[in-house]
């Protein structure tokens, strides 16, 4: 079996075909299996994917920007007409060559010229959607895939007769921590309830923002693990020195955080504060905590508030939104949240309820039996 994947260059993209990839490699083991990436170039995406000792193949991607300004006319005019073709050719080069029996697209503009030149030469695809709201690429797309597989259960756009509601694949390893290895792992108190913020992969900037300014009040009653993202770590860090009066002890920025990493700060945490991407948000339920969710909202077809608003629906979430996300009115939430202990407990089994924690597994399970069928 010969299976090309491809995605955008984000954590959201990979990590679910990470995940994907792993249980195909333990349900095919010992038999022929070849797996190859095609994407953009992305040096966070060739890292973890040659972690897992997959081959790789770059291609030049385009995307269309939905915001005006003349720069982003003029690159538009330029990806749309020189760009996305460059890529399509390079693909139909690579999977002519190649001859796959599957593609499976993560989807994001990255997937887009690898999708277009599958169906092109015929080849099957499968699509996995993370969001309640598809972006651009998937939608263009589709009307050729074989079958979607959906994340949560009222997907837009789609024909329905085509999805499969799955969840969105996770890393077993991200809800596999435990909170005695957390202890050890950010040095924590162990006297003092845990939030967990976070803000994807690459870190969010205005949650950093408002997050520095509360940490004063926070840090006297809560111990904080704040995954800060590499490019605003030394800020953060310079400007929480400058706030944080005393309790020093009780607060713990990180950077960036390897599966290991993140699955103890998931352990650890009491209560998670999070964006509202589908990968965070079915993480946070796979390890059945309480959250606090704000969606982005300069979000490509609104879908974190689509998410949030799906996953909240359960009762396992609060959302704030971005424009009411003062430091006051977070406080008083964070503190209305912990002193309501039946609330949390709730909060907590609908995560549960929501969870789909095997969904990399369903369709690893899926694709072989597609390719393994008379």
């Amino acid at each position: 079996m010969k299976i090309i994947f491809t995605g955008g260059g984000s954590g959201g993209h990979l990590y679910p075909i990470i995940a994907v990839i792993r249980e195909l490699q333990k349900s095919c083991s010992g038999k022929d299996l070849s797996i190859i990436y095609i994407g953009p170039k992305d040096a966070f995406s060739d890292a973890a994917l040659a972690a897992e000792g997959i081959k790789i193949r770059h291609v030049v991607c385009g995307k269309i920007r939905r915001y005006f300004s003349l720069a982003a006319f003029l690159q538009n005019i330029i990806d749309v007409f020189v760009m996305i073709p460059i890529g399509v050719l390079q693909s139909f080069f690579y999977i002519f060559v190649l001859n796959p029996d599957l593609v499976y697209s993560k989807c994001g503009f990255g997937s887009y010229p690898i999708t277009i030149s599958a169906w092109i030469l015929g080849v099957p695809i499968f699509l996995q959607e993370s969001d309640v709201a598809p972006g651009l690429a998937s939608r263009k797309v589709a009307s050729q895939a074989l079958e979607i597989f959906s994340s949560f259960p009222k997907t837009e756009f789609f024909n329905q007769n085509k999805l499969i509601l799955t969840g969105n694949p996770i890393r077993e390893t991200v809800y596999s921590g435990s909170r005695a290895e957390a202890k050890k792992t950010f040095n924590l108190s162990g006297t003092r309830p845990v939030i967990f913020v976070e803000g994807g992969s690459l870190g969010a900037q205005r949650i950093n923002d408002k997050l520095l300014d509360a940490l004063p009040f926070l840090l006297g009653k809560y111990e904080i693990i704040h995954l800060t993202g590499k490019r605003n770590f030394k800020d953060v860090i310079k400007e929480s020195k400058a706030v944080i009066k005393s309790n020093e002890a009780f607060y713990h920025p990180i950077a960036y955080a390897d599966e290991n990493t993140i699955a103890q700060a998931y352990a650890a945490a009491d209560l998670v504060v999070s964006r509202a991407g589908g990968g965070s948000i079915f993480e946070i339920a796979a390890n059945k905590k309480p959250s606090v969710i704000i969606p982005l909202p300069e979000a490509a077809q609104n879908h974190q508030a689509k998410n949030a608003m799906a996953y909240a629906q359960y009762g396992a979430a609060l959302i704030i939104e971005e424009n009411n996300f003062t430091v006051n009115f977070f406080q008083a939430k964070i503190n209305d949240l912990f002193e309501d202990s039946q609330k949390m407990r709730a909060m907590s089994e609908a995560a549960a309820r929501f969870a789909r924690p095997k969904a990399a597994k369903i369709i690893a399970e899926y694709i072989k039996s597609y390719l393994t069928k008379p």
